[in-house]
């Protein structure tokens, strides 16, 4: 049986229909399929060894830094921003170029809220006031938010898609509604019960896009409390795992799954979100791979350098490691070389091929370098402009 009892749609004073949702988890026998289970079991080996891999790396909060950018560009770009992960890169630079895009501060939000949530789920309980707290630090002061009241469940009735709830694609549970949801799928959460972990993973995101219990942020919300469940699960050592990418690649049917689990079609959405794990942690397994082998390769070529031009070097590239496109300002700042002996040292990273100018032409201003063959393990689909 595929199909179960996740709520029905009932007619509300204003004459418009709301999802009411059903008690929480479905009702029914959700025994797995047998492809289901076979799915799920891949997907726990790929993230054992995606965590084996990742305790090989060197410096693993500077490249987990990617990751969640990475993560953070996906998952705005599927609410519609246009910023991409470069712009963010180089966001951060000491002088970024005035040019870039106005909503990149919608990405850099959605970081903030992640590193916060990374920090504060060490020694604080998965909880609606955890989920509160990721919810304001991804709102407050972002752009368009007049009445998204950060931090804060909703208290009127919102919709998605359409002009009002009697034209929208989905109208989600009215307050009172709303409430009774949240406590269920809080229970949710700690229950001790026999849902496998990256079930319920599935079930947790599926169940609060439904409930929508924000006045905007709930799809980028949603997105976060995934990685923030499994590294609560304890299914990875680092929360690394972010599955956003592959919801923004195959976005039109991410979002059908999901309208389609609202009419009980459970096992379908499961599916495709195991589909998701797989994907993202084998590609999460390539890219920490091709880290270690880069690295390799370009300490080698640095340690050939003489004693003193290899130590600062050496510390650029692990600055590049969490900043991979950088100017003149960056060097200064990370080697404490005067401006001449920068370029220097930038002259002896493209020589050796690790550092490429991100602008055409001779003596630009403003010039940028870019660690092109680091950034493309990150960006495998995506042209860097």
């Amino acid at each position: 049986m595929n199909s179960f009892v996740i709520g029905r749609n009932v007619t509300q004073q204003g004459g418009f229909k709301a999802f009411i949702p059903a008690i929480f988890p479905p009702a029914g026998d959700l025994k797995l399929p047998k492809n289901i289970a076979v799915s799920h079991t891949e997907a726990i080996r790929l993230l054992g060894k995606l965590d084996g891999i990742t305790a090989l790396l060197p410096d693993k909060d500077w490249f987990l830094k990617m990751f969640i950018q990475k993560d953070a560009s996906s998952s705005s770009q599927i609410e519609g921003t246009n910023a991409t992960m470069m712009d963010v890169i180089e966001k951060q630079n000491v002088e970024p170029r005035i040019t870039l895009p106005e909503d990149v501060d919608d990405i850099i939000h959605y970081i903030d809220a992640l590193n916060y949530g990374i920090e504060r789920s060490r020694d604080f309980p998965f909880s609606l006031r955890f989920i509160r707290e990721l919810h304001e630090k991804l709102m407050t002061k972002a752009r368009g938010t007049q009445f998204s009241y950060p931090g804060e469940f909703r208290n009127s009735q919102n919709w998605i898609g359409g002009t009002m709830p009697s034209n929208a694609r989905f109208v989600p549970p009215p307050v009172h509604e709303m409430n009774q949801a949240l406590d269920d799928l809080e229970r949710f959460i700690h229950a001790d019960d026999d849902y496998l972990p990256l079930i319920k993973a599935a079930l947790l995101h599926s169940q609060f896009e439904t409930i929508h219990p924000f006045t905007d942020g709930n799809g980028r919300t949603g997105r976060m409390l995934i990685t923030m469940f499994l590294w609560y699960k304890k299914l990875l050592e680092m929360p690394i795992l972010y599955l956003s990418s592959f919801f923004k690649k195959h976005q039109q049917l991410y979002y059908e799954k999901l309208e389609r689990y609202h009419r009980g079609e459970v096992f379908e959405w499961i599916v495709f979100f195991l589909e998701g794990v797989i994907y993202t942690a084998n590609s999460a397994i390539t890219t920490c791979a091709g880290i270690t082998k880069l690295r390799e390769r370009d300490m080698r070529k640095i340690q050939s350098l003489g004693k003193t031009a290899s130590e600062s070097t050496l510390t650029i590239l692990q600055n590049l490691y969490r900043m991979p496109v950088a100017g003149i300002a960056d060097i200064v700042k990370w080697t404490g070389f005067s401006n001449k002996g920068g370029y220097n040292a930038i002259n002896r990273l493209v020589n050796m091929d690790i550092l490429s100018p991100l602008l055409q032409g001779d003596n630009v201003y403003g010039q940028k370098w870019i660690y092109t063959d680091y950034i493309n393990l990150f960006i495998k689909d995506d042209p860097i402009t």
